[in-house]
């Protein structure tokens, strides 16, 4: 599923995030930036030791920013890390965390001079973020940026399974039509 918001293009397709052919692809990663599971532990194994490497240097990253290192072996040319928040129940400020991941990995991609990036549903694994509220999140956050921004020309959200991919279907069709 695609869709055009002002000049750029917003896309939804169900597949690997580390197969990505883009300027960058973003990790939904721990505050330590020295891998993990899921997505996490995919990206570091397929891109190889140099993002770790740089990682390292990196000092962590808190909840809902974002930091940027090669994409080592990977067809992206970088990785930025961001850290979303685990679920609480909602009443811990999930929901603007989760929003910052997003909307500073997209100012990251900006200040670096990239043009294409490729997310995850970030916070709906192992952190258990509910993905229907999480794809909600996600999107409005990125169409805003977009609606504000035209350094941007494709954002993808490159999502884990059918269940994943009815979810962000769901919440991009009502925001497109907005119900949202």
């Amino acid at each position: 599923m695609q869709v055009t918001i002002e000049q750029s293009k917003l896309e939804l397709v169900e597949g690997d995030i580390t197969k990505q052919s883009v300027d960058a692809i973003v990790n939904a990663a721990n505050t330590s930036l020295l891998g993990g599971g899921g997505v996490d532990g995919a990206i570091h194994r397929a891109g190889g030791p140099a993002i770790l490497e740089e990682c390292k240097r990196l000092g962590g990253c808190e909840t809902g920013d974002a930091k940027i290192t090669t994409g080592g072996n990977l067809p992206a040319r970088h990785v930025i890390h961001t850290v979303g928040p685990v679920w609480h129940g909602g009443r811990s400020g999930e929901r603007e965390k989760l929003a910052s991941c997003y909307r500073r990995s997209l100012e990251v991609a900006r200040e670096n001079g990239l043009t294409s990036v490729a997310f995850p549903s970030i916070s709906t694994g192992a952190y258990r973020y509910p993905l229907d509220e999480a794809a909600k999140v996600a999107l409005r956050t990125v169409k805003e940026y977009l609606e504000a921004h035209t350094d941007i020309e494709l954002v993808r959200f490159v999502l884990f399974g059918p269940e994943s991919y009815r979810a962000y279907e769901q919440a991009l069709e009502d925001l497109t039509a907005g119900r949202a």
